[in-house]
């Protein structure tokens, strides 16, 4: 495999992930890496570091990708096959919307950074005009799996040939999955675990229209169980920019209380640092509507009715009650 993959979990620089299906599979994290990178580049203005040392970090993903996927013949497009997305409900599944989405986003961003490359980097990575041309014939040609008809972006291939149906069909008894279900059972189930089509939506917020968030929203968020300390929060955020003030209010204090409320039955393994960071951003991208783009970060607040403003201190953020 030609570039570079991140390690899903590593003490030393080496993969030490034990699963396959995670560590070979959930190769998402290849884009999701580098667009940390863009974040902080749109957040502070400051490109030095994608200048330089980071575009050591975009094309060795691009490279990467460009070598993972293949082009279908049948379809003129370029697929992506055999992965674990967001969803680690779900393994080995063929065009993953968002890591495709992912992927095609790692490769646009690098062609667009690459000119403005010190020369030092260009000099140091060579790269050729033959993988520029590849990379922008994959960004042309990605397959992103949709359904017109429901207007929604599809999970995977052959998501919506599953038993699709509310997480409030599952007895109360029986949740969380993980605990009480087979995992032939959970991986043929339509229960996703955490935020997948709407985890990409989240990062790629300004690509997609009130209307795209809305549908996908109403269309996934029924069958998410949240059994991931990843999901609530993004969730929260989508629901208050829609305007959904109930199911804001109702993911954030699903965040902020994960471990606190023992929601998952698994507290007693650690606490979740990353539903912790996930109550910050459910406050400050989702109430207060952070936003950012070239024109710089923007605001628009969306308090839920038991609030009215909302303050930076030295060490945390805080509402204040009415």
């Amino acid at each position: 495999m030609k570039g570079a993959l991140f390690p899903m979990v590593t003490f030393n620089g080496i993969e030490c992930h034990n699963e396959w299906e995670i560590t070979f599979e959930e190769i998402h994290r290849n884009a999701d890496i580098p667009f940390a990178i863009y974040q902080y580049t749109r957040y502070t203005g400051d490109d030095s570091y994608v200048k330089d040392e980071g575009m050591d970090v975009l094309v060795s993903t691009a490279r990467f990708w460009a070598d993972r996927v293949h082009f279908s013949k049948r379809k003129g497009q370029y697929m992506i096959h055999g992965v674990t997305g967001p969803n680690e409900y779900e393994n080995n599944v063929n065009n993953n919307w968002f890591t495709n989405t992912m992927a095609k986003w790692l490769l646009g961003y690098t062609l667009e950074r690459w000119p403005l490359a010190t020369e030092a980097a260009k000099k140091r990575l060579q790269v050729t005009d033959e993988e520029l041309a590849k990379w922008q014939d994959i960004v042309d040609r990605m397959y992103l799996p949709e359904d017109k008809e429901l207007g929604i972006f599809v999970q995977h291939d052959t998501y919506l040939d599953k038993d699709l149906r509310s997480k409030d069909t599952i007895p109360a008894d029986q949740l969380p999955l993980n605990q009480h279900w087979s995992w032939d059972k959970i991986l043929r189930s339509p229960f996703i675990k955490q935020a997948d089509v709407l985890q990409g939506i989240y990062f790629l917020n300004d690509h997609y229209t009130k209307e795209e968030k809305e549908r996908n929203y109403d269309f996934y968020e029924p069958m998410t169980v949240h059994e991931s300390s990843l999901s609530p929060s993004i969730h929260a955020i989508l629901a208050a920019e829609l305007g959904k003030q109930d199911k804001a209010v109702e993911f954030y204090e699903r965040t902020a209380r994960l471990d606190l409320d023992n929601y998952n039955n698994d507290t007693v393994d650690g606490l979740h640092i990353t539903s912790m960071s996930g109550s910050w951003l459910a406050i400050v991208q989702g109430f207060a509507g952070m936003r950012y783009n070239e024109d710089g970060i923007s605001f628009a607040a969306n308090f839920p009715g038991f609030y009215n403003s909302m303050s930076k201190k030295p060490t945390i953020t805080a509402f204040f009650e009415v």
